[in-house]
């Protein structure tokens, strides 16, 4: 045992290595001193564990610099996202534009006017931007834009109805990812539910009924990540206006994922729109900036100037606002609905919800011979039709017809579908798929750079 200790180097001869110098050129002495003591402790446990030195001892430079590359990596690492999910909420959901992109890293570079007014040198409001393009957009009074959706429901909350009660449908008591459901944003926000109707058919008579002398407003909440079908009934926003407006009670709705143009123009599910709502009567809109919106994420609020300056001065908002970069980006992306005729193109996920499976297909196609070439020793590669979805709570039950290669395991080599997609996941730029059916999928929905993948799996 002392003869395996006596054989561990020195830390300052190590340093002197000239093997060493790259490392301590790329990360200082600093950072090499301390990750050499740390390998150097790790080999005395390996010794006293296992009676034998670490199987990398022999070369201790190329260790420490193949630790240092791993601990230096971004834990934000980028993916090709080939799940067949465009908004995929784990791998960061919508992808900004060029413009966006452009917008963020101005801003970062030199100072900027994110609360300062120009006209008159006084302090501005870090909002003013982007709710002026909101309003142009949307046709609401003015706007708020809080860090996300879910934030943009508990400043309403929050800010008009505390200590009362709030009218929600059954049928709309929704829960979204993490666990937020709206009960508990209720009672976080100081707020009383009173749930009315029944879970698929709540009818106005329900509402009316359940208004009391401590009502504070009626709410609606878009079912966006789940349908209930079949024998149903909701009350429009326009009956529901009607019923507040004779009470003096405010109405506002939860959009989720929210859309500023029809989809349908894009041969895409319908889905509601702010503008419609706040047409209707409807008093504050909330929706999400990186979902259908393709922007940074953000939770947006549109509505009556009145209750937008109730919202801006409650404390919660200070708690709840957007960065410098947020802002900037939502600015960029708002203003390509400025240009519809080239909003599909400009827009990454609008274009990645319209591309057509005949275009997949021919991509899929160009992909094989490489794939086969690299992969069809152990695997059998087809290409199947498959459907996408939208994600993040979009549109659940609708799907995008799309095109995939799919990777089934030879069984003379028992190939194992679960250890390739985790070599996939190792790779420099990890390749996310998913097994399914006893195959594993690449749909190329979100495929747009087919040389970068190639290069990624075939060499």
């Amino acid at each position: 045992m002392k003869t395996l200790y006596s054989q561990l180097p020195a830390i300052d001869s190590l340093l002197r290595d000239p093997a060493m110098q790259p490392l301590l050129l790329q990360s200082g002495t600093a950072f090499t001193t301390r990750q050499l003591r740390a390998m150097q402790q790790e080999a005395r446990t390996h010794i006293q564990q296992h009676q034998t030195l670490p199987g990398w001892h022999l070369n201790w430079p190329e260790e420490a610099q193949r630790r240092a590359q791993q601990q230096q990596q971004s834990a934000l690492r980028p993916v090709f996202n080939l799940t067949g999910t465009v908004l995929h909420t784990n791998l960061g959901r919508a992808q900004l534009s060029a413009r966006a992109i452009e917008a963020v890293t101005a801003c970062l570079r030199q100072p900027v006017t994110l609360e300062y007014a120009l006209d008159d040198a006084s302090r501005g409001h870090r909002d003013r931007a982007v709710s002026a393009l909101l309003c142009e957009l949307t046709g609401a009074e003015a706007a708020c834009i809080v860090n996300n959706n879910a934030a943009a429901v508990l400043l309403m909350l929050a800010a008009l109805a505390p200590g009362r009660e709030v009218i929600v449908s059954r049928g709309e008591l929704v829960e979204i990812g993490g666990a937020f459901r709206i009960p508990d944003v209720m009672r976080q926000a100081g707020c009383q539910l009173v749930e009315v109707g029944t879970t698929n058919r709540t009818h106005l008579k329900d509402y009316r009924a359940g208004i009391s002398d401590n009502s504070g407003l009626l709410m609606k909440v878009h079912t966006s990540n789940y349908q209930i079908q079949g024998f149903t009934h909701a009350v429009a926003e326009a009956e529901l206006v009607a019923l507040a407006a004779q009470h003096q009670l405010p109405v506002i709705t939860d959009l989720g994922s929210g859309s500023l143009i029809d989809m349908t123009a894009f041969h895409l599910p319908a889905e509601p729109m702010p503008q419609q709502l706040i047409a209707a009567g409807v008093d504050l809109v909330s929706f999400s900036g990186d979902k259908l919106l393709g922007g940074p994420q953000a939770g947006i609020i549109v509505g009556k100037q009145a209750l937008i300056d109730r919202l801006q001065q409650h404390p919660l908002k200070r708690a709840l606002r957007v960065d410098k970069m947020t802002l900037a980006a939502l600015e960029a992306t708002l203003q390509l609905y400025r240009q519809p005729e080239t909003l599909r193109e400009a827009l990454p996920t609008l274009r990645l919800l319209t591309r057509s499976p005949h275009e997949i297909l021919q991509q899929a196609e160009r992909l094989m011979p490489a794939l086969e070439h690299a992969y069809g020793a152990d695997f059998s590669l087809n290409i199947a039709a498959c459907s996408s979805q939208i994600g993040s709570g979009s549109l659940p039950v609708e799907r995008l017809p799309s095109f995939a290669i799919t990777f089934s395991p030879r069984e003379s080599h028992g190939s194992s579908l679960d250890a390739l997609a985790q070599r996939w996941r190792a790779l420099s730029q990890p390749v996310i798929g998913r097994i399914q059916e006893g195959r594993l999928w690449l749909d190329l929905r979100c495929l747009e750079d087919e040389a970068a993948l190639i290069r990624t799996l075939t060499t």
